[in-house]
């Protein structure tokens, strides 16, 4: 599901507020740069409140947020809805034990690590990041979670590139975006 085609008006403030980098981190990647959407306060805002409006009320109890850009939207999500953040970070970035998955991207594969014990079984988790592509960063940061015995609610981003089919690999997990692009 996503936003947009609910006609919300915040989602046209949030559309023109993210550039597009042609060629960036290399030839032929068309990259979808938040950092100019999060330089306007009100499309912020109305981000973050568009999702909060979403989960607020469905017991969620953990907001796990993907490296580097879920970091910006995760925390203030979880705090708006009560719930716990845990970051899902790329390797030896964390302190003490972790788990981790390996993932392919559309330029290369990474990698993806959670604490030991940060999040308990059965505990219903949104799993958050700015963007899906192919979606194999999401498919990991949901084969964490669920390998931990947490039940993945739904997956959120801002944006969605819809002719990547990243959706696809999510296995009918619910998808919620905001904005997407062809």
């Amino acid at each position: 599901m996503s936003a947009y085609r609910d006609e919300d008006p915040r989602i046209h403030g949030i559309r023109t507020k993210i550039r597009v980098v042609p060629n960036f981190p290399q030839p032929g990647i068309m990259f979808q740069d938040i950092t100019t959407l999060l330089l306007d306060p009100k499309a912020f805002k109305d981000t973050i409140d568009l999702f909060v409006e979403r989960y607020k009320g469905k017991n969620i109890s953990v907001v796990a947020g993907i490296e580097a850009r879920g970091f910006i939207f995760g925390p203030p999500i979880a705090l708006a809805i009560g719930a716990k953040f845990v970051p899902l970070r790329k390797p030896r970035k964390l302190p003490g034990e972790v788990i981790s998955e390996k993932y392919i991207l559309e330029y290369g594969s990474d990698c993806l690590e959670m604490h030991v014990g940060a999040i308990k079984p059965h505990e219903r988790a949104l799993v958050v990041d700015d963007l899906i592509a192919t979606g194999g960063t999401l498919r990991a940061a949901m084969n964490l979670l669920e390998r931990v015995g947490a039940e993945v609610i739904e997956c959120a981003c801002v944006i969605e590139l819809p002719d990547l089919k990243g959706r696809e690999r999510l296995n009918d997990k619910p998808l919620f975006v905001l904005v997407e692009y062809q």
